[in-house]
C-alpha cells in the first residue's frame, strides 16, 4: 500500500519515475470512499495538486474514470463540523469531476493551453467554439459553486482547496474569455442557429462574470495580494443588442 506523503513528494515521485498512475489514482480513490471528512478533503486537495502539477498521465488516467469523484451523497455526521465540511466536499468533488470531464472531451487541461492572440482559444474555428466553450462554462460555474466565505476559509483544509481553485479560476477565465472573444468576431460571419447558441453562451458567460467578481473579492479578503487579482470588467448584454 502507498504511504501518502506530502503533495511535493507525490508530484516528484510520479514525475521522475515509473510510478504506476493507475495505482495512486487507485489509492486516492480508496481515500475518497473514506467516511471522514478529513480523510476525503485530504485525498481530493492532493489529487488537485496532482491534476495541477503532476505529470500529465495523471489527470489524463482520471478523466476515463467514472467512480473517483461520486461524492455528491456524502455526509460525515461523526462530528459537529462535518455537515458543514461534508458540504464543501460536496461541491469540491464536482468541480474535479467537470476538470476530469472537460480534459476528456477537449482533450486537454484548458487551464494550460497556449493563450494569446494564436492561442488555442482564439484560433478556434465557430463549431470548435460552439462546442469546448459550453465545456467551460460547465466547469466554470462548479468551480464558482465552491462559494466559501472568509470566515469559513480559516478551516485550513477549505483553505488549501480555495487556494487551487483561486489559481484555476484565473487560468480557467482567461481561456474562457479569448473564447468569448473569438466567438464575438465570428458572430456576423454565423449562420441563424449558430448566433443562437453564441447568444445563449455570451449571455451565460456574463453571469459567470459576476460570480468570478465576488469569487475574488473573497480571495482579497482572506489576504492575496491584490496585484494577483485581477480586475474583471462587466461587459454590458446591450453588446450584442439583447
Amino acid at each position: 500500500m502507498l504511504v501518502i506523503v506530502s503533495n511535493l513528494d507525490l508530484i516528484q515521485y510520479i514525475n521522475e519515475t515509473n510510478m504506476s498512475v493507475e495505482h495512486l489514482a487507485n489509492v486516492l480513490s480508496e481515500k475518497t470512499r473514506s467516511s471522514s471528512w478529513v480523510v476525503v478533503f485530504k485525498a481530493l486537495v492532493t489529487i488537485h495538486h496532482l491534476m495541477e502539477h503532476g505529470n500529465e498521465r495523471f489527470i489524463k488516467h482520471v478523466s476515463c474514470r467514472s467512480s473517483l469523484f461520486t461524492l455528491h451523497n456524502f455526509l460525515d455526521k461523526s462530528v459537529i463540523e462535518g455537515y458543514t465540511m461534508s458540504t464543501f466536499i460536496r461541491r469540491y468533488s464536482r468541480y474535479l469531476n467537470e476538470k476530469s470531464l472537460a480534459y476528456r472531451m477537449i482533450s486537454s487541461d484548458i487551464t494550460k493551453t497556449k493563450r494569446g492572440t494564436d492561442g488555442v482559444m482564439r484560433t478556434m474555428n465557430t463549431e470548435e467554439l460552439l462546442n469546448t466553450l459550453p465545456v467551460i462554462q460547465t466547469q466554470f460555474n462548479a468551480l464558482l459553486s465552491f462559494n466559501a466565505n472568509p470566515d469559513e476559509l480559516t478551516n485550513g483544509k477549505i483553505h488549501a482547496a480555495f487556494m487551487l481553485l483561486f489559481k484555476d479560476s484565473l487560468r480557467l477565465f482567461a481561456a474562457y474569455n479569448e473564447g468569448i472573444l473569438n466567438l464575438l468576431d465570428k458572430y456576423f460571419y454565423m449562420r441563424k442557429n449558430q448566433c443562437r447558441e453564441s447568444l445563449d453562451i455570451y449571455i451565460k458567460f456574463l453571469g459567470g462574470t459576476t460570480k468570478l467578481t465576488q469569487f475574488l473579492k473573497v480571495a482579497e479578503q482572506v489576504g492575496i495580494d491584490q496585484s494577483n487579482i485581477p480586475c474583471i470588467t462587466q461587459v454590458s448584454v446591450s453588446l450584442l443588442g439583447v
